[in-house]
């Protein structure tokens, strides 16, 4: 179990809402309601997404990195 309150932590949080994201983008529902906003709040979803979306090669290796971290190392 990883913690939320150490730096791998923050990590797996910051990754995992990138992708996730990413992924609730390309639903046509979910982006027209939760990631219409690019402002404020509710604007970290939207720039989480285009994160997600045009460093998907990066964001990609760095979640295989992550997972190898979280299951063999720690």
């Amino acid at each position: 179990m990883t913690n939320v309150y150490s730096l791998d932590g923050i990590l797996v949080f910051g990754l995992l809402l990138v992708c996730t994201c990413a992924y609730l983008k390309k639903v046509p529902r979910i982006n027209g309601w939760l990631l219409s906003e690019k402002k404020g709040v509710w604007g970290v979803f939207y720039k989480a997404a285009v994160i997600g979306t045009r460093l998907h090669i990066a964001v990609a290796i760095s979640c295989l990195t992550m997972a190898f971290y979280v299951l063999f190392l720690k």
